[in-house]
This record gives C-alpha cells, sequence and structure tokens, in this order.
C-alpha cells in the first residue's frame, strides 16, 4: 500500500522592504541645487553687467538723418561707409589763430548739439574748430559707445585733420570735456607733437564712481569694470602745456598733472573770462610772436663845415 505522498510546507509570505531617503541626503541635494542655481545667477548678473556697464559711463543721444550741406563724414575704419559725423568751423581769414585748430571732444552724455553756445565762444576766439560725434551719439553710427571705441573715434578724427585737411601736428589742439579729457590726453599722450591740451570739467578714473553706484553694490566691480577712462595718472606723466578749466571744484587729476599746466577755476559764466583765459594761454604756447617793428637808427648830426 502506497504512502500518501506528504504535502510541501506551505512558506510565509514576505512582505517588500521599503526603501527610505535619508532625510540628510534629500537636504544635502536641495543645498547643491540652491547653490548652483544661485552661482549661476551671479554669474548671469556679473556677464550682464560686463556687457553693459558703459550705461554706468556713458549716456548717448542719437539722432538720425544728419543734414547733409552742414555735415562732415569720415572713418573710424578703412570700411567704406564712414561711421562718424563731424562739424567744421573754420575762422575767419587773418584771425589771431587762424593756423591753429581746436579738435572738440565732447563729454559722453547728450550728443554735440549740446555744445553749441561752447563752439560757438571758441570761433570767437579766432581760431578753427572741428567737433563730432563718436559712435553711438547724434549723427554718427548708432551703435553703443565705449572706452575702446571712443579712443578710436577721437584718433580718427585727428588722422581726419591731419591727412584729409592738411593740417601739422603741430596746429592742433585736442580739447576735452567730461569723459572727453581723457580722450584728450590719450591723443596727446600718443601725439607728443601736439602742442598745447585743454581740459574742462573732467570726468575720468570711474571706477570708484561706480563702485558706490547702488545698481552695481553686489558686482565685483573691480574685476569686471574696463570702461575706466583714465586721467590723473596719464596727466601726471604728460608733459605737454595744459590748461584745466573747472567750473566747481578743482578736479583731483587737475591737482595731478604735471607742469607746464594753467588751471583757471570759473565761478561764473562769463563769456569775457572764458575767452581770456583761453587767450592767455594760446598767447603763451600756441601763437607766433608779433613781429617787432624795424628800428632805423636816426642818422648822425653832421658836422658844420
Amino acid at each position: 500500500m502506497s504512502r500518501p505522498t506528504p504535502k510541501p510546507a506551505k512558506r510565509a509570505s514576505q512582505s517588500p522592504t521599503k526603501q527610505v531617503v535619508s532625510h540628510t541626503w534629500l537636504m544635502k541635494a536641495i543645498a547643491v541645487v540652491v547653490i548652483v542655481a544661485l552661482i549661476c545667477g551671479y554669474l548671469t548678473l556679473s556677464l550682464l553687467f560686463y556687457q553693459g556697464q558703459w550705461q554706468f559711463a556713458l549716456h548717448p543721444q542719437h539722432k538720425e538723418h544728419a543734414p547733409e550741406t552742414a555735415s562732415i563724414h569720415f572713418g573710424p575704419d578703412e570700411s567704406a561707409i564712414p561711421q562718424l559725423t563731424g562739424r567744421w568751423i573754420p575762422a575767419a581769414p587773418g584771425a589771431r589763430y587762424a593756423n591753429t585748430t581746436i579738435l572738440f571732444l565732447p563729454s559722453g552724455d547728450g550728443s554735440l548739439a549740446d555744445f553749441n553756445s561752447t563752439l560757438a565762444r571758441l570761433h570767437d576766439l579766432g581760431i578753427n574748430v572741428f567737433a563730432f560725434d563718436y559712435r553711438g551719439y547724434g549723427y554718427s553710427a548708432d551703435t553703443h559707445p565705449n572706452q575702446a571705441r571712443m579712443i578710436q573715434d577721437a584718433e580718427s578724427a585727428w588722422n581726419y585733420l591731419n591727412t584729409s585737411r592738411e593740417i601739422p601736428a603741430q596746429q592742433i589742439i585736442p580739447y576735452g570735456v567730461g569723459v572727453g579729457a581723457s580722450l584728450a590726453t590719450h591723443l596727446a599722450a600718443s601725439h607728443t607733437e601736439i602742442p598745447a591740451l585743454i581740459l574742462e570739467s573732467p570726468k575720468g578714473d570711474l571706477l570708484d564712481t561706480v563702485r558706490q553706484d547702488p545698481h552695481a553694490g553686489l558686482m565685483p566691480v573691480r574685476l569686471l569694470f574696463h570702461e575706466n577712462f583714465p586721467l590723473a595718472e596719464p596727466l601726471a606723466a604728460l608733459r605737454t602745456p595744459k590748461l584745466l578749466l573747472s567750473r566747481g571744484d578743482v578736479a583731483t587729476a587737475f591737482r595731478s598733472a604735471s607742469d607746464p599746466k594753467l588751471t583757471v577755476e570759473f565761478n561764473s559764466s562769463s563769456d569775457a573770462e572764458y575767452t581770456q583765459t583761453l587767450s592767455r594761454f594760446l598767447d603763451q604756447y600756441i601763437a607766433p610772436p608779433l613781429p617787432q617793428p624795424l628800428l632805423i637808427p636816426a642818422p648822425s648830426p653832421t658836422k658844420p663845415r
């Protein structure tokens, strides 16, 4: 008689083990994501600051459709399309400074049209005046300006006078206002044959100014900022005769400027005081000496016979 086959014993059912995420690991992962996001955001802001930092120093006003009859188009490179627009204001024939030309470099705010009164006063001195708008300003090419472009534009204006108009370098005086003072100083340092330099109400060495701007408070300004428009250091090394004009407090860069220099602080907007100051400077360093009258010795008295 066969034995009954024993039934296999039932195994106890095993429930699957749950994987529990460590709270410590989760917090670390969240912290890493937040830190990476903050770093990426900060780098993005730094990049935006680097690309748009010119707006802290420059405030251009651009215009369209320059009047062809009153404009000169030139430079700044070898392209067939001139990108700079300027004005040539000649001195009257026989004027005291008719052989000298002012190269006027405006400030970084507005456009050349804001300096019409200054250009008129310069012309009234009896001197040639050439003034222009940087790229991004007035009727010149519509692009955002920066220090490098403006240095190139100033150099192009100097080359235009020196080559196209065949004006000797010894007869060109850069006149810079605002950040144009830095550009004029750079020109005089690059071309030692330039006879004199005139600076008015300068705006340069802008690093400290931008660092105090609340919009740049979180940025590594010292590492990123390159629109500095240096002034004090090049002025301290420049031996070209300088007329330094202030309307208010004398700029720090003027105090450290090397000799020869004439520093004048205007307490009023008197045209007579302005004209006298410029004439005195030009007479001292630019204008040729007045011809001396020819002295003919008186005949000696004849002796009676």
